[in-house]
């Protein structure tokens, strides 16, 4: 895409979508985090219905720990690998309360060396909790920067280089969720819907989907 292409790009899904933010639910920093680590190969759906109990009882790493690795494990065992997500709750919130003064850091590689915190979920706190312009590159981000041309690179980390590079400067903080919900609900994997895209004419992707209507009228 040209840089008027992508500055109209992310034009039209802030006009749709103004104030876009992460659909994971948490009360603060610290319980963002939490959810952001628990969301690794889950459903933000899913995520919410385990912490809707665990965050009116924890809202700390104090408190997390005062729970105990067990009682976490109770309220999350519905969410997939949760004996190891429960492990890395438990120690990183060690890690917050003996180094970190209790508060999540602002720092994205200080957030890097907590156990269970990734590249992308260092992003992803960065971006919601302290609005940096940081570029969570998940499944969805990744298949929507390669397939609509905007920013195409082999891995999820040259993905990300490329949205720093090329996102202009009003859209760079709210990118990500626009990339994230637009792939969520419209540049799905197997189908994309592009009869209801609002981004279409600027994409890549020769093969557009018709809409169901006009699929069978064509045939």
């Amino acid at each position: 895409m040209t840089k008027a292409e992508i500055f109209e790009f992310f034009r039209r899904l802030a006009e749709l979508d103004p104030d876009p933010r992460t659909e994971l639910d948490y009360g603060n920093t610290y319980q963002l985090l939490v959810a952001v680590v628990l969301s690794a190969q889950a459903t933000d759906v899913g995520v919410n219905k385990a912490t809707r109990g665990l965050f009116a009882e924890v809202k700390t790493p104090q408190a997390m720990l005062d729970l105990g690795e067990a009682g976490l494990k109770q309220h999350i065992k519905t969410i997939g690998l949760f004996n190891a997500k429960a492990k890395n709750v438990i120690a990183l919130s060690e890690i917050l309360v003996r180094e970190h003064g209790g508060e999540v850091p602002a720092d994205r590689d200080a957030l890097v060396e907590l156990p269970g915190v990734g590249r992308k979920t260092a992003n992803v706190v960065m971006n919601s909790a302290f609005g940096a312009e940081t570029f969570a590159v998940d499944t969805h981000i990744f298949r929507v920067g390669n397939r609509t041309g905007l920013a195409p690179g082999k891995t999820p980390l040259a993905v990300e280089k490329q949205l720093e590079k090329k996102v202009p400067a009003p859209f760079r903080v709210g990118a990500h969720h626009w990339l994230i919900l637009h792939g969520r609900y419209i540049c799905k994997a197997r189908t994309p819907e592009c009869w209801r895209c609002p981004v279409a004419d600027l994409c890549r992707y020769k093969p557009k989907t018709l809409a169901p209507k006009a699929k069978k009228a064509a045939a």
